[in-house]
């Protein structure tokens, strides 16, 4: 068998990218109870993707390659598994597919020097029979691996139409300079240039084809191929005669060299190969060993049974006294049962109407609903009925699902099945909890549909028109929006106060604190809310009141409400406080630390507690930029001024007051989070360390590049790699000090665009950035780290374990033998994780491969803001009303603003905001656009302020900048 290319290349531009995170899901059929994992030592495994990714998996070594294999299934929620397998280098030098019966400590004689490659290890004649878009786009993958290491041979024009299949997937329609230049510092064909213009022709063809389109088209050409799912095994016959064995679906295919090696079929049989028979028409082949020989007839047993039979071989019953031949059986699902399980399914689903791609092959053949599935953004589906339901998908982890009514039963997901499923098999329902008690977060279980919010027309435009069109109308409305959801967050915080307090393992300290801080504030600001609320009813003229015009003003209203919170601002510079008591007795006790951790696992709480816990302070930045907002508007005679400028001046006087302690707990509050991110780090939080950046960049081994998560303090930069663990945690690699360290660029000498190489205390790391801008922002970053390291005497403490303080990353070490230290500290550290969510920014950052700074995230709170929008998909006609919140990079969608969680997220990292152009026949006043990738959703607000404040915090979101950026620049934060 053809050894997979071991380079690992960076990801092209606009490559969708690595596998979704599982929520949890069984991999097994409702009829079979799932896998147990057998106790004793745990092991991890690296298994390598498609994509080039790795990803690593915590597992007994006792376990068999099954339940191994079911893991890396459900981490993709890849339902048609079935067709993919896992293969690895063995003892002899060959590749070999990893048993699913055996235990793998039988398979893997050292698995922590052994790399897993999911691999397709059956190819169907024909791509329809792949009915799952994930499917199809893994086989893609795979088709793009084999072309590119020139395993699939083909002539130049079949060659050049697949990679134009592949650009527009990854960069999207045809522009010469952008499709020329990406071709350059791409290569998907070992001779490319020669072909580039023939691609670019080609590709120039492809106009709005969506990528789930192009993976479709590419295996169209690709299945035609001769070579097209071959894997060649050298061989002679009875008289000397080299030869190539391969399987297929149809039986084994026997090639002879001819010419310049090219590998030209001689011969099929569809009777699969006995090597040992008493038949006088037995065909016999000669391999290089006895080892190569059993390697490929073990292939053919499992071709034939995947292909020909109609179920799944039952095992023989064992011998009483001697065996006789091998055990060896293929153990799985047959290509009839895989088929016949997902129609089925289909049929099960609660149906809903979803209308097929317009001219969509896929949907010629199949009336199963085309689902938008694409790694590295979530996405809300465009592809539904407009008199349906919409639904939303998380391409960074989640599924797909639509709802109706918050309170309804009825639920029904889009991805084909009834329930969640992978490989084909059943989890829990996906409303209640998920098998680890988790609730699906926002960000990976979100859920909207047409019928659960007001779908809006002419009549309501018209009403809308008969409000106020003061601009100073709209900034009090904005007050009055924020306001909402900020008392929404304050409940959140009395609510945690309420499932703590009355447990006998809270400390006193802790819920005096809470307390004393929240339930006033809590009390008080219900009541500014319902002032406001009734100011801007009368503004509106729901009463009689506004003839009198007494009533179109907000300054009375917040200069009375903010003088009375004073007494209560009095104390909020002692928020940190509040945080340090956390996680005091978060140390003290277990108990607690769990009653924290499923209380963030609500849905209410749709931000890391901590981020709750400091809103008081960022609700008074709010007020201050609203007021100012208000007496820019206002000319100084007018009857709102006076009031509006006593009221900033208030204000003003205690954020002021509290500026550097904001700095220093939001400080505080990030190295918290990230502490529950990283894995394999003692004393992150310490007195001086200060956080500065952190997001993706690919590392340079002696194995390619690998994607690497970095994070950057004000010390020390820590490199990590995002392991297959319950905790979905960041596991440490290594760390580099600041103190002493240089930084070069490095792309010309390493041929790897936007290179740049660490260099400090005896070792170099040569990493790589996703773009110039992102290297950019790194290295601008790197260089103030290193000169605040040099006049600041910083921590003194050491950030890893010490089973990682060789300060080297696993993967640069020579190999070594594995001892029963190693692998018990492995099984230590591991052994009961506690559960973590996987939507944090990290793991946004990670899909995106991005980068954020501890600038943007006190930007991002700072720019918080509310309201109502109209949202519209790019091949729809209605508008659908939803209450949205910005905060934390992302879009949060809630039906109304009573509701008390979101029903589904949008993390806007990686995307641009615009406004339509004439060609999108956006006919509407303030629209804005949101774009990533492939991925075009339209948002109309109500009035040009409203618009210009969505465009404004959603571009502090969408252009992240550096420190040293800000640190140049005059920009106050």
């Amino acid at each position: 068998m053809a050894e997979p290319d071991q380079e690992l290349s960076s990801p092209g531009a606009g490559q969708r990218l690595g596998a979704p995170e599982t929520l949890g899901i069984s991999t097994l059929d409702p009829t079979h109870k799932p896998p147990a994992m057998p106790s004793g030592r745990h092991v991890t495994i690296r298994v390598r993707m498609l994509d080039d990714t790795e990803e690593l998996f915590d597992i007994s070594q006792k376990a068999s390659g099954k339940v191994l294999f079911d893991l890396v299934c459900s981490h993709m929620n890849l339902t048609e598994g079935d067709y993919f397998g896992l293969e690895f280098q063995n003892q002899q030098k060959m590749m070999v597919w990893l048993d699913h019966i055996k235990p793998i400590i039988k398979q893997l004689k050292r698995p922590k020097h052994t790399i897993l490659q999911f691999s397709v290890k059956f190819f169907p004649p024909d791509h329809a029979q792949l009915l799952e878009e994930l499917t199809r786009y893994l086989f893609a993958l795979q088709i793009k691996q084999d072309l590119s290491c020139g395993r699939l041979t083909c002539n130049d024009t079949s060659a050049a139409l697949i990679v134009s299949h592949i650009i527009q997937s990854e960069i999207g329609d045809f522009e010469e300079s952008h499709c020329r230049s990406h071709l350059l510092n791409n290569n998907y064909i070992p001779d490319q240039m020669p072909l580039i213009d023939k691609i670019m022709e080609s590709h120039s063809k492809h106009l709005g084809q969506s990528p789930a389109e192009s993976d479709y088209h590419l295996l169209e050409v690709a299945r035609k191929l001769e070579m097209y799912g071959i894997r060649l095994h050298p061989a002679k016959d009875r008289e000397g005669t080299k030869l190539s064995l391969a399987v297929a679906h149809t039986g084994v295919l026997v090639f002879q060299v001819s010419g310049a090696d090219l590998q030209v079929v001689i011969q099929t049989y569809v009777t699969y190969l006995r090597f040992i028979s008493s038949y006088q028409d037995t065909l016999e082949f000669l391999m290089a060993s006895r080892d190569c020989c059993k390697v490929f007839w073990k292939i053919c047993v499992e071709y034939h049974a995947f292909f020909r039979l109609f179920e799944e071989p039952k095992p023989k019953p064992k011998p009483v006294l001697f065996t006789r031949g091998s055990s060896f059986r293929f153990s799985g699902r047959t290509q009839k049962q895989v088929i016949d399980y997902v129609r089925e399914s289909e049929f099960k689903k609660i149906p809903f109407d979803s209308s097929p791609l317009s001219g969509s092959p896929v949907e010629a053949n199949s009336s199963i609903p085309r689902n938008k599935f694409s790694f590295g953004s979530l996405q809300l589906d465009e592809d539904a009925d407009e008199d349906g339901c919409h639904n939303f998908s998380d391409e960074d982890g989640g599924q797909i699902f639509s709802c109706v009514g918050s309170n309804s039963p009825h639920l029904s997901i889009s991805s084909g099945h009834p329930l969640g499923m992978v490989n084909g098999q059943r989890s829990l329902e996906l409303c209640s909890h998920s098998p680890d008690g988790r609730q699906p977060s926002p960000l990976t279980s979100p859920l909207l549909n047409d019928a659960c919010s007001v779908r809006t027309d002419d009549e309501d435009e018209v009403r809308r028109k008969r409000f106020p069109t003061d601009r100073a109308y709209f900034i009090a409305k904005e007050l009055l929006t924020t306001e909402r959801t900020y008392v929404k967050d304050l409940e959140v915080v009395t609510s945690f106060q309420s499932a703590v307090g009355q447990d006998e393992a809270t400390p006193d300290s802790l819920k005096n604190t809470v307390l004393s801080t929240f339930e006033p504030l809590h009390k008080f600001h219900a009541g500014f809310l319902r002032e406001v609320e009734q100011r801007l009813a009368l503004w509106e003229g729901r009463s009689n009141a506004h003839i009198k015009g007494d009533y179109q003003r907000i300054g009375d209203v917040m200069l009375k409400n903010l003088q009375a919170l004073k007494p209560l601002t009095a104390n909020l510079h002692r928020q940190s406080d509040i945080l340090l008591e956390l996680e005091k007795a978060f140390k003290a006790s277990r108990r607690l630390e769990n009653l924290c951790r499923d209380f963030e696992l609500q849905k209410v709480c749709y931000v890391p507690l901590n981020v709750f816990i400091l809103r008081p302070l960022h609700r008074l930045v709010h007020y201050k930029q609203i007021l100012e907002r208000l007496c820019k508007h206002y000319p100084a005679t007018h009857v709102d001024f006076r009031d509006c400028r006593a009221a900033l001046a208030d204000v003003s006087e205690v954020v002021d007051q509290l500026q550097g302690s904001l700095m220093k707990m939001e400080n505080f509050q990030k190295l918290l989070e990230l502490k529950k991110d990283l894995l394999g780090i003692d004393n992150l939080v310490v007195p001086g360390r200060e956080f500065i950046r952190l997001g993706c960049l690919s590392k340079l081994s002696g194995k390619g590049l690998q994607q690497r998560m970095f994070f950057l303090f004000n010390d020390v930069i820590l490199y990590t790699s995002r392991g297959m663990t319950p905790t979905n945690q960041f596991k440490v690699h290594g760390q580099l000090p600041l103190r002493g360290m240089t930084i070069r660029e490095s792309e010309e000498e390493w041929g790897v665009p936007h290179a740049f190489t660490l260099l400090g205390q005896g070792q170099s790391v040569v990493v790589a950035a996703s773009s110039l801008t992102e290297m950019e922002k790194w290295m601008g970053d790197i260089k103030m780290g290193i000169e605040i390291a040099k006049t600041s005497n910083g921590p003194s403490s050491e950030l890893l374990t010490s089973n990682l303080t060789d300060n080297k990353c696993p993967e640069d070490s020579l190999a070594e033998a594995e001892s029963e230290d190693d692998m018990a500290a492995s099984h230590t550290s591991l052994e009961k994780p506690t559960h973590h969510r996987g939507n944090t920014m990290v793991h946004v950052c990670w899909h995106r491969n991005t980068s954020v700074s501890m600038v943007d995230f006190s930007i991002a709170v700072e720019n918080q803001l509310s309201g109502n929008l109209l949202r519209k998909f790019k091949n729809s006609n209605g508008w659908q009303k939803l209450w949205v919140v910005f905060t934390n990079f992302s879009l949060f969608f809630y039906k109304s603003h009573q509701d008390d969680y979101p029903l589904a997220s949008l993390p806007l990292l990686g995307y641009s905001v615009t406004v339509p152009s004439d060609n999108e026949n956006i006919h509407k006043d303030y629209v804005f656009k949101l774009h990533f990738k492939s991925h075009v959703y339209y948002f109309r607000s109500e009035s040009e302020y409203a618009f210009e404040r969505w465009m404004e915090v959603i571009r502090s979101a969408t252009a992240p900048s550096s420190l040293s950026q800000v640190l140049n620049s005059k920009d106050p934060h």
